[in-house]
């Protein structure tokens, strides 16, 4: 172990100084985003479900969701793919879904500080749901096996609408 204590060498205080200059400038120039406990906090919720986390396939530009276009992302785990557009409508938005293969499934929203909206995918694997709200996001999908019976969920990865 090393017995010698930093302050009583002048090298350590020269670099004790230079660690909390930079730690000062990380806080002023990068710090953590303000609401990133909620944030944390909204995305562990799911962990008393049995879910599959999906893989976000496209990461391109989002930014217009903001702007009042629409953006398109795709998300897949293991045999199933979902297709979401988002449509900003507003402070609210319309989220139009796909989902491959096609069923019957429950598809929820969960947005931090709302309720969660749920609707059923049709049978060629087509959602909507038309008044989403702003803020930090999560679509779930229930699947049910061909005799309509409750079998595993997927979640995608928190985005922000």
């Amino acid at each position: 172990m090393n017995e010698i204590d930093p302050r009583d060498d002048r090298r350590g205080l020269e670099d004790t100084a230079v660690l909390s200059e930079l730690a000062r400038l990380v806080d002023e120039l990068d710090p953590p985003p303000a609401d990133l406990v909620d944030r944390v906090k909204f995305a562990i919720a799911l962990e008393s479900l049995d879910v599959e986390v999906a893989r976000w396939e496209r990461a391109g530009s989002f930014a217009g969701v903001r702007g009042g276009q629409t953006g398109t992302i795709t998300f897949t785990v293991d045999n199933l793919t979902l297709m979401v557009n988002f449509t900003s409508t507003g402070s609210r938005h319309r989220i139009d879904g796909w989902l491959v293969p096609a069923g019957e499934h429950e598809v929820e929203v969960r947005v931090a500080g709302d309720k969660s909206s749920t609707t059923r995918a049709d049978d060629g694997g087509r959602f909507v749901l038309p008044d989403v709200p702003t803020g930090t996001t999560q679509i779930l999908v229930h699947l049910v096996n061909s005799r309509g019976e409750p079998g595993r969920t997927v979640v995608t990865p928190t985005i922000m609408l």
